[in-house]
C-alpha cells in the first residue's frame, strides 16, 4: 500500500480538527518514510501532539527535544523565560522541568548561566538532560526539591516553575492532545489547582540567594491565588501578563534581598 499524498493528509487532518493542517502535513511528510507516514498520521488523527510524533517542539526560537510521554512546551510559558532573564540571573533553578524547554530558552539567552532543573518523571528528565546536558545544564530525577544536591542551598538566583497548575475536576475538559496524551502528574494541579504551586514557593527560600527570585507560571482566572501563596512564602508577589504570548505568571522577590 503506498503512503497518502500530501493532499490526502491535508484532508485527514482538517477533518480531525488540526487548524494549520497544510503546515503539520508537510512537517509529517518530511519527517517519516513512506513506510512509517500512515501510522504517523493516523496518531496525529488521533490527537497525539505533532510535537511528540516528531520528537521536537519549537520554543522560544530554539527547536527542543520531546517525545511520547511527556508535556509539550506551550509559547506562552515563553514569558517565564523573560522574567528570569530580566532578573540577570548566574544561577538557575528550573523546577518540574518538563523537557527542560525553560532552562534551555534561558541559556540561549543568557550565556554562562548555570542551570540546574529536576522532574519527577523518567522519561521528562530523559528529555531534559537532551536538551540541557550540551549547554552544561545539570538534570535531577526526583520529587521537586528532594532531588536536588545540597550544596545547590542558598545560592540560586532564580527558581522558575511551570508546575501543574490544572484543578482535577477541570482535566476532563481539556483538548485531547493534553488529557490523553500528556502525563496526568504534568497538568494535574489538585482541587485547586495550587498544589504544586505551594510546594514550589514553600521550598524556594531554602535554595534562593537572599535576593533571589521565584517565577511561576499561572492562569489569569488563578493569578490572584497564585500571588498570594507565593507571598505567604515570604515573597512580595507580582503579576505579569503578556498579551502576545497569552501567558501569565507571578514573580516573586525575596524579603531578604
Amino acid at each position: 500500500m503506498s503512503a497518502p499524498s500530501l493532499d490526502e493528509i491535508v484532508r485527514m487532518l482538517r477533518a480531525a480538527g488540526c487548524v494549520f493542517a497544510e503546515i503539520e502535513a508537510r512537517l509529517l511528510v518530511d519527517a517519516f518514510g513512506v513506510n512509517a507516514l500512515e501510522t504517523a498520521v493516523a496518531q496525529r488523527v488521533d490527537g497525539m501532539p505533532l510535537e511528540q510524533l516528531l520528537g521536537w517542539a519549537e520554543f522560544a526560537g530554539l527547536r527542543v527535544s520531546v517525545a511520547p510521554g511527556v508535556f509539550v512546551p506551550r509559547r506562552r510559558t515563553e514569558l517565564l523565560v523573560h522574567a528570569a532573564v530580566d532578573a540577570e540571573p548566574s544561577v538557575v533553578l528550573d523546577i518540574c522541568c518538563g523537557s527542560g524547554a525553560v532552562a534551555a530558552a534561558i541559556a540561549h539567552e543568557r550565556p554562562g548561566v548555570a542551570l540546574h532543573a529536576s522532574d519527577i518523571a523518567p522519561a521528562a528528565v530523559r528529555c531534559a538532560r537532551r536538551n540541557l546536558e550540551p549547554v552544561g545544564g545539570h538534570v535531577y530525577e526526583g520529587d521537586m526539591y528532594s532531588a536536588l544536591p545540597p550544596h545547590l542551598r542558598g545560592t540560586v538566583d532564580v527558581v522558575v516553575a511551570n508546575a501543574p497548575y490544572v484543578p482535577t475536576d477541570a482535566i476532563g475538559s481539556m483538548p485531547s492532545e493534553a488529557r490523553d496524551h500528556e502525563p496526568r502528574n504534568a497538568l494535574d494541579g489538585g482541587i485547586d489547582g495550587l498544589d504544586l504551586q505551594r510546594r514550589v514557593a514553600d521550598g524556594a527560600r531554602e535554595w534562593l540567594a537572599p535576593a533571589g527570585r521565584i517565577v511561576v507560571e499561572t492562569s489569569v482566572r488563578q493569578a490572584q491565588d497564585t500571588a498570594a501563596l507565593v507571598d505567604a512564602a515570604g515573597f512580595d508577589a507580582e503579576i505579569v501578563r503578556s498579551e502576545e504570548l497569552d501567558g501569565t505568571a507571578v514573580v516573586g522577590r525575596s524579603r531578604r534581598g
